[in-house]
């Protein structure tokens, strides 16, 4: 078997884009930040609803199952890695949010309404998963990307 390679054989293209290589620790306690940003506009929202004019500790005893959820989110799928994946990254962690967030509401005599169970579903969902979105949408739409994208398809 040789070990000299064949030009034949395509090699990946270098990218600027967010997922070239390892996540940058800055980039991911800025992912991180968006995720607990997304945990607090449910709280928040809530709150606002319900009970407005509560302090910040009664934001952040609701916030907390979620916040923990996200976090179990962060570690299955080892988020540090390239946490602005949508899937599966952002999936796993929207999903461990919701799901055990509503979870731990329950053991911790918390309300959960089936009405407050969507909600929560669809405002952590939006959030977590529109960031990523965006963020995936920003790295398509880069000119240098598009250039790159549109030789490999056309085989130059």
């Amino acid at each position: 078997m040789s070990t000299v390679p064949d030009d034949r054989l395509p090699t990946p293209a270098p990218s600027s884009g967010v997922d070239a290589g390892r996540a940058r620790p800055g980039l991911v306690v800025l992912a991180a930040l968006a995720d607990v940003a997304c945990v607090l506009v449910l709280a928040s929202g809530g709150l606002a609803a319900h009970t407005p004019g509560e302090g910040i500790a009664r934001l952040l005893f609701v916030a907390w199952p979620f916040a923990a959820g996200a976090l179990v989110g962060w570690l299955a799928t080892r988020a540090w890695r390239r946490p602005w994946r949508l899937w599966p990254t952002g999936v796993v962690v929207w999903a461990c949010a919701w799901a055990l967030g509503v979870l731990l509401r329950v053991l911790t005599g918390q309300g959960v309404a089936p009405a407050f169970q969507l909600v929560s579903l669809a405002v952590l969902g939006v959030t977590m998963l529109g960031w990523r979105g965006v963020v995936a949408l920003v790295d398509v739409l880069r000119p240098a990307d598009r250039r790159r994208r549109e030789r490999e398809l056309s085989g130059r």
